[in-house]
């Protein structure tokens, strides 16, 4: 059973949301919460598997609220799905830069919406390939990290050339192939790379990649 919290300000919302998810057999809504604050509180008294977060809500905003839930060691198993109204602007990327495990716009359809939160629940990062490009395009556009060495010490050669790929936009399966290794051995050095940058998941990992100068964006 996944047990999920509603992070939105439009009681409409909410209650779409719930009928949808009540449906399903394996999901629970254990909660609501109509602003930000109300959902760090309610993560942590309820500790659900996945928060949806809607980004923009009164007082504090989900973002700010991602980042509570993110920097709470008590809460390390709950992971943030944002929703948004918008597509990839600045919004996604604070999100994702504060802690969440991906995003959805709000008018995707059902089955993706039930797809994505059992993705995050397992720990995984909602990031198609074409997202993680729009993240690349997002750094070309920013400014470097400021300290580019920042981490790196604690990788093998190894790890850094998978985080590498991971930051490319490479699924498992495809650095699997590259690096000519089993899709089991390229889940566990992402994943051991995670543990010891302490990224929450793969998401993280792009940003760590980009924001710590491991490797520079492609400019166009």
């Amino acid at each position: 059973m996944i047990k999920v919290l509603l992070a939105d300000d439009q009681a409409l919302m909410r209650a779409g949301f719930r009928a949808l998810l009540d449906a399903e057999d394996e999901l629970e809504v254990v909660g609501e919460a109509a602003d930000g604050a109300a959902a760090v509180a309610e993560a942590t008294r309820l500790h659900p598997d996945v928060v949806l977060m809607d980004v923009q809500m009164p007082g504090l905003d989900g973002i700010e609220a991602t980042r509570r839930i993110a920097a709470d060691p008590r809460l390390s198993g709950v992971r943030v799905l944002i929703l948004t109204n918008y597509g990839l602007d600045s919004y996604v990327f604070a999100a994702l830069r504060a802690g969440a495990s991906g995003f959805l716009l709000k008018d995707s359809d059902p089955a993706e919406l039930l797809q994505a939160i059992a993705v995050v629940s397992r720990g995984d990062a909602l990031l198609a390939p074409a997202i993680t490009r729009a993240l690349i395009s997002e750094f070309v556009a920013g400014p470097p990290g400021a300290d580019p060495a920042a981490g790196r010490e604690v990788l093998t050669a190894r790890e850094q050339e998978i985080v590498e790929l991971v930051a490319r936009g490479l699924s498992n399966d495809e650095i699997a192939e590259r690096m000519v290794i089993s899709p089991l051995t390229a889940k566990t050095h992402v994943n051991r790379a995670m543990m010891k940058l302490h990224c929450r998941d793969r998401a993280q990992l792009v940003v760590w990649a980009y924001e710590s100068g491991l490797i520079t964006p492609r400019r166009r």
